[in-house]
């Protein structure tokens, strides 16, 4: 991608963030899927770390080589003409230094954002608030340097790392973290986890910067997340595990069966190829 061209798609995807509308982004897993969802009109497209590193044969949680990310990357970002923004997990790098780098091979492999957690690999726990800063300052430096403005979604996992202990109880850490994040360089909050509506409308007038959540079951609809502020939504890894129900049933029935109904689809092979302009 030319440098101009993605420096353009970053403005864009910027100014999606305004917050005077909710921006509704679809987390692809692949090259067929990132096309298939910017046909449907979608303004921009996130990748799934599950569901990229599944695809490639791994388990989620920077266990996929950063080497066979990117190329994945690269093969989203060529085949849609909208904003790419990349789940980077927790940096793929143990030092600043190494974050930087990671980000700046994302920014070449063509993506114009990315998302960039506090919780440690695998759900290990929660990186130190001024450490998970740091890395935040890190990637913003490295896409600085790299001449393009992209989208910084930091995810606070204090939520999703101690769900046992209720919203209410991790707001005030979220509140901190998010805080220091955005301090440090962040264009937007991510509080992985929390979905009670009055405590995301705190969040948003605690911290005065957009905010993403979660889609999916029990979670406030849309036009209820505009109504608190939100300003963005993302499907995180559920269209990827959507994707392989469907082949789980089926393989189910096929075996049980030995019928082939559960192999109709709405979606066709020529589907498919006119996806990338072929019949």
């Amino acid at each position: 991608m030319k440098m101009a061209a993605q420096i353009l798609k970053a403005q864009a995807f910027r100014n999606m963030h305004d917050r005077s509308t909710v921006l509704l982004l679809p987390n692809a897993w692949d090259a067929g899927s990132a096309r298939l969802l910017a046909r449907h009109g979608f303004a921009a497209i996130a990748t799934t770390s599950g569901g990229l590193a599944w695809s490639l044969g791994y388990a989620d949680g920077e266990q996929a080589p950063l080497t066979e990310v990117l190329a994945a990357i690269a093969r989203i970002t060529r085949v849609v003409d909208r904003p790419v923004t990349v789940d980077m997990e927790s940096g793929y790098g143990d030092t600043l230094a190494a974050v930087g780098a990671s980000v700046r091979a994302v920014i070449a492999a063509g993506a114009v954002g990315i998302n960039l957690e506090d919780g440690l690999p695998g759900h290990r726990g929660l990186r130190p608030r001024t450490e998970a800063a740091a890395r935040i300052d890190a990637a913003r430096r490295a896409a600085t340097a790299a001449g393009v403005p992209i989208v910084i979604n930091a995810r606070v996992d204090t939520c999703m790392q101690h769900p046992g202990d209720g919203d209410a109880s991790c707001f005030d850490d979220t509140v901190r973290r998010a805080q220091a994040y955005l301090a440090a360089g962040a264009d937007c909050v991510y509080p992985i986890g929390l979905r009670d509506g009055p405590l995301l409308q705190a969040l948003v007038n605690a911290i005065d910067a957009p905010v993403n959540v979660t889609a999916g079951p029990g979670v406030p609809e849309l036009a209820e997340l505009a109504r608190l502020g939100i300003a963005r939504v993302s499907t995180a890894t559920r269209l990827a595990t959507m994707a392989l129900a469907a082949v789980d049933r089926a393989a189910t029935e096929l075996l049980s069966s030995g019928r082939f109904n559960c192999l109709a689809s709405s979606f066709s092979y020529p589907d498919a190829q006119r996806l990338f302009g072929s019949e």
